[in-house]
């Protein structure tokens, strides 16, 4: 008998009450978030300060290997491949759930406004405000949404793994980076993770109901299926 398995509508809630959760904690300066954030930050800068082949690696992991324009062009690779088989609503919701996520991160950081961290011997810049980490959420949603279409076209277990593998790496590696460069608080990057997450399950969740939809709309009069 196997374990019952959560639906993806529940863990897509779950994400976004915690992301509001975090969202909330920010947007209020809760002492002690504040302060963890800024003593992880500094323990990280001072070891990007003193290594300086650590710090070269790090901006070009975060600068070409997970920028979030990477992480795009993969996904219009993946849009692509779906468009030349045809699947025109599966084309959409990647595409889509892609906006939303790059629409979201700019409204909640307007929205919040959150300063990025000041050092006097800064080994990076980036630009914009600090909450939520847009590559973190670049990440989290592109290699999501890879791993979704590839389960939808049952590839084998062999080579989802291997993605797997790749996708953890690049997610948890480019919250690091961001870190690591100064460039982020902790909490910037978590609020990247649980957001794009929520947005990734999210569009999984609803996916069946719009392909349902599709499939009334499509199907002849009589009730029959078309062969």
């Amino acid at each position: 008998m196997q374990p019952p398995t959560l639906h993806p509508a529940r863990i897509a809630a779950a994400l976004l009450t915690l992301f509001l959760a975090l969202l909330a904690l920010v947007a209020a300066h809760w002492g002690p978030l504040e302060s963890a954030d800024r003593d992880i930050a500094a323990a990280l800068h001072r070891s990007a300060v003193a290594h300086h082949s650590w710090t070269r690696t790090s901006r070009v992991l975060t600068d070409w290997v997970w920028d979030p324009l990477t992480m795009r062009a993969l996904l219009a690779v993946v849009a692509g491949w779906l468009l030349w088989r045809r699947e025109w609503l599966l084309t959409v919701w990647i595409v889509g759930a892609a906006a939303v996520g790059t629409a979201l991160q700019q409204g909640v950081k307007a929205a919040v406004d959150r300063p990025r961290p000041h050092w006097s011997h800064p080994v990076d810049s980036a630009h914009y405000t600090a909450f939520p980490s847009g590559h973190a959420l670049t990440a989290t949603v592109a290699c999501g949404l890879v791993l979704w279409v590839m389960t939808l076209h049952g590839v084998g277990a062999k080579w989802l793994r291997l993605a797997t593998a790749v996708a953890v790496v690049s997610v948890l590696g480019v919250g690091f980076t961001r870190l690591y460069l100064g460039v982020h608080w902790p909490s910037d990057v978590l609020g990247g993770w649980l957001l794009g997450a929520a947005l990734v399950y999210g569009a999984i969740a609803a996916y069946p109901y719009a392909a349902h939809r599709k499939d009334e709309r499509t199907a002849p009069p009589d009730g029959r299926v078309r062969s």
